[in-house]
């Protein structure tokens, strides 16, 4: 029989999973019929982050926005299903709202991996970039002084100064922000730049290096990670349902 703690901690985990199901619900219900043993594994796995507290509610649910707003994700249901528990959790619209401009700019690791090797391929058949006019960088600058400059933006602000210039304005706007914690805007990072669709490895090394020097703990980047691994029950969410559907269409229950 379960004791005290161990009914608590079931009840919660289906509190949550109630919660944060959404779209997921005929899925899980269907996957329940097929592999029932799976099924209740997976419930636990996917909603653990939520049940431990070791990350606040509201902040589980802003990761969870991020991961699924991300560039590399761009899941509407999951988004919708992750703002609503937000709000009800009581984040702000400009919190979601700045975790979502996050969600934009990672795309700059586009620029962090082609720009070397662009001047390193150019380099070996003589190319050169154009000759470019002396250019004001003041944001880029601001960043060197302060210490938050990444040596990786080096290729790409010499290919492109005034695009360069331009593309750390927009960040500087985002994370100059004080809704924020440093620390809470470095686990932020580590979700996007760690998710099974980026897997970015220098940047969640370095903004896991930023997030221990901000005061993090090792459980609390831990759990940021589990929620980017809790992602991949997306593949049933989209999958059962159609494997069910066409199922019916070919009038099988195998």
């Amino acid at each position: 029989m379960l004791g005290l703690k161990g009914a608590r901690c079931m009840s919660k985990r289906k509190t949550i999973q109630a919660q944060i199901e959404g779209p997921w619900d005929a899925a899980l219900a269907q996957l329940r019929e097929w592999d029932p043993v799976w099924a209740e594994t997976c419930g636990k796995m996917s909603t653990n982050p939520w049940a431990t507290g070791v990350l606040p509610r509201k902040f589980v649910e802003l990761l969870s926005v991020g991961l699924n707003a991300a560039c590399t994700n761009l899941n509407a249901d999951g988004t919708r299903r992750h703002i609503r528990a937000a709000l009800h959790a009581g984040a702000t619209r400009d919190e979601i709202l700045t975790v979502l401009k996050m969600a934009s700019v990672m795309s700059i690791h586009s620029c962090s991996l082609g720009a070397p090797i662009l001047l390193e391929e150019a380099k070996s058949v003589g190319a050169k970039p154009a000759a470019k006019s002396s250019v004001s960088t003041p944001a880029c600058e601001k960043l060197r002084a302060s210490g938050q400059w990444n040596t990786a933006w080096d290729p790409f602000l010499e290919l492109d100064p005034v695009w360069t210039e331009e593309f750390m304005e927009t960040g500087a706007a985002i994370y100059g922000t004080s809704l924020f914690t440093p620390k809470e805007l470095e686990l932020l990072s580590i979700a996007f730049d760690a998710s099974y669709t980026h897997m970015y490895a220098p940047g969640t090394r370095r903004h896991i290096k930023a997030a221990l020097k901000a005061g993090a703990t090792m459980e609390e980047i831990m759990e940021v990670l589990k929620l980017c691994v809790v992602q991949g029950v997306q593949a049933c969410n989209l999958g059962i349902a159609i494997l069910a559907d066409e199922m019916k269409a070919e009038g099988t229950r195998r």
